[in-house]
């Protein structure tokens, strides 16, 4: 949060052996160059300068002898997605997959993949001879469908948004405009299954989800389960506003 931005930033899960910080992940690391990077941003920034600027950022944490490869194979980029609110400009700007709540009114901007990879990660255990519980420990289900998500993941800066020091293609950026009336904004990474008007209400969600189908191969389908110890599929943020 700043005075002008209120962002909610979810760095990618990294999927290869590819590093670029002694101290974070990749995810984390892109998280963190994006937000300092919105932290320095003029007032007036509008969508577009903001994606031709965070790019660039990023794109100085390669080294120059690299970018031929990374742009074979974006699976090695740092890679993030962000929504952010800018109140001069009063829109909401959502590049990459996260999801947020306006008036009440639920807007996401999901990978065009996502969908078919969790159907696939369904359809293979539903057809193991492994007992279900055996997934939450040792998830060869997602090991499964990894391939398929590098290959989907070419896409990048193609077909779909995301940050990653590449071109953002702008028409995959999804702006929601706000008139000047009272508004109540939610923000949030793609971690909530179901995102509702308060956190409690999301964390119940969640909890349930849990509780109910921690492979998430039910009606909630994802590329990820609840991994036995953790409280949670994915990282999670939620702000709530209003302006």
């Amino acid at each position: 949060m700043t005075d002008d931005f209120i962002a909610v930033i979810d760095g990618s899960t990294s999927k290869t052996e590819r590093r670029y910080s002694l101290f974070h992940s990749n995810g984390e690391h892109a998280m963190r160059l994006v937000s300092k990077y919105i932290k320095g941003m003029p007032k007036a920034t509008t969508c577009h300068e903001f994606c031709v600027g965070v790019s660039a950022y990023i794109l100085k944490q390669y080294k120059k002898s690299q970018l031929p490869r990374l742009a074979l194979y974006p699976e090695e980029r740092l890679t993030a997605s962000a929504i952010v609110f800018s109140r001069l400009n009063r829109e909401v700007w959502m590049v990459g997959d996260c999801q947020c709540l306006i008036g009440g009114q639920y807007y996401d901007n999901p990978k065009p993949y996502e969908q078919e990879l969790a159907e696939l990660r369904a359809d293979y255990i539903a057809s193991s001879n492994l007992p279900q519980e055996t997934f939450l420990t040792d998830d060869t289900a997602r090991q499964h469908i990894i391939p398929r998500m590098l290959e989907a993941m070419k896409e990048q800066n193609k077909t779909y948004a995301v940050i990653d020091g590449f071109p953002i293609p702008e028409e995959k950026v999804r702006i929601i405009t706000l008139d000047f009336h009272p508004w109540e904004i939610v923000l949030a990474s793609d971690g909530y299954p179901c995102l509702c008007p308060t956190l409690e209400e999301s964390e119940q969600k969640l909890q349930w989800q849990k509780d109910n189908d921690p492979l998430n191969i039910g009606q909630f389908k994802a590329t990820k389960a609840f991994v036995k110890g953790n409280n949670s599929f994915d990282d999670r943020a939620y702000i709530r506003f209003k302006v």
